[in-house]
């Protein structure tokens, strides 16, 4: 059996490569299905938040929001109070690109689970979850720290 770190490294090139072929016929670029799906998830949001959550750097979702903007998929605009930071929402066009991105993942999260039971999926998820815990910056301090 490949090692761990070679299976999830194969597996998310996989699957990307796999959305980003579907985004690519929906007119999409890299980054792009990402933020749609945050902005379905959250609603408005500043470019730092996005970035955040996205493992996006900062700089390049500036890019990526700028290119959604022109294609009219995005708004960003000034909050009262608050003139600092763009908040970016989706418009009309944009929804409708965040709901094909959805079947996207949808349907390539279905391709790659077909061999496994609905537990199984559960289970991945799960363990999936602990792994991104486990990689977080601080948890390895967190970890120490709560052992002395």
């Amino acid at each position: 059996m490949e090692s761990l770190h070679y299976l999830l490294m194969k597996t998310h090139s996989l699957f990307t490569k796999r959305v980003m072929t579907e985004a690519s016929r929906a007119g999409l670029t890299s980054g792009q299905p990402k933020v749609l799906e945050y902005l379905t998830l959250f609603g408005e949001a500043d470019q730092k938040t996005i970035a955040a959550y996205c493992e996006i750097e900062p700089a390049t979702v500036g890019s990526i929001l700028l290119r959604m903007e022109e294609n009219g998929l995005i708004v960003r605009r000034q909050k009262a109070g608050n003139r600092r930071s763009l908040y970016v929402s989706l418009t009309d066009k944009g929804r409708d690109a965040a709901a094909r991105v959805e079947e996207i993942f949808h349907t390539v999260e279905a391709d790659a689970a077909r061999e496994l039971s609905p537990d199984e999926v559960q289970l991945l998820q799960e363990l999936l979850n602990r792994l991104c815990t486990g990689l977080q910056p601080n948890a390895n301090f967190q970890k120490e720290k709560e052992s002395v």
